[in-house]
Order: C-alpha cells, then sequence, then structure tokens
C-alpha cells in the first residue's frame, strides 16, 4: 500500500481538531500517572466520539498515559477531553498511586533468620 502525502498531514491536523483548537485544559493538567473512571452519569447523546471512547476504556482505573495509548493521541490532548469530561460529571480522578515505601532491611533480615531457624 502505497503512501500519500495527504495521509502524513492529517495525523498534524487531526488532534487540533479533536480538541477544538485548545492546547491546554484552562487547569492544572493531570499527571499521566494520575487514575481515571467513568462516572457513573449518563453522558450525552452529544459528546464527540473521542470522549465515548474515553468513557468506554474508563470503565475501570485507568492512567492519563493508559488512555492515551488506547485513543492513539498525544497525551496532552486526551489531557484536554479528560478535563472536559471532569467538568461534566463524566469521569473521576484520583491522585496517581504512590511508590510503595521501602522495606525497613532489618526486619526483613529479622524474619529471613527467623526463616532459617526453623528449616
Amino acid at each position: 500500500m502505497t503512501e500519500r502525502p495527504d495521509d502524513r498531514t492529517m495525523s498534524a491536523v487531526r488532534p487540533y481538531v479533536i480538541t477544538g483548537g485548545r492546547a491546554d485544559a484552562g487547569v492544572e493538567p493531570l499527571s499521566w500517572e494520575s487514575l481515571v473512571v467513568a462516572a457513573a452519569a449518563v453522558p450525552p447523546a452529544t459528546l464527540q466520539p473521542e470522549h465515548r471512547t474515553i468513557l468506554t476504556h474508563c470503565q475501570g482505573l485507568l492512567s492519563v498515559a493508559e488512555v492515551s495509548a488506547h485513543l492513539g493521541q498525544p497525551p496532552s490532548v486526551v489531557q484536554v477531553l479528560l478535563a472536559d469530561l471532569i467538568d461534566w460529571g463524566l469521569i473521576v480522578t484520583r491522585p496517581p498511586i504512590p511508590p510503595a515505601e521501602r522495606a525497613d532491611v532489618t526486619m526483613l533480615r529479622k524474619v529471613l533468620h527467623g526463616l532459617e531457624s526453623r528449616l
């Protein structure tokens, strides 16, 4: 299949069209690790397809980066779309889960020695 010159330029225009020309959400953007989930609210029939796709994928918790991958759009575009859905009460967010705290090495050594003494 040969690529036409028009095919290469479409992807550059599409994100601009999807966001209605907005480059940012107008609020503090969600971090890529932020988790989002669809709210129980019924979405209006007037939603654009990208908003509907987000709601379909967000039936369980997903990160902004995962939503971006599912949509095949840059995270900046997804952040704008998610901000719309949050404003409309259709998406609920929660901060990213913090990395696990490092376990106390002395406690791990005590457990290891306890297990070794039983063997």
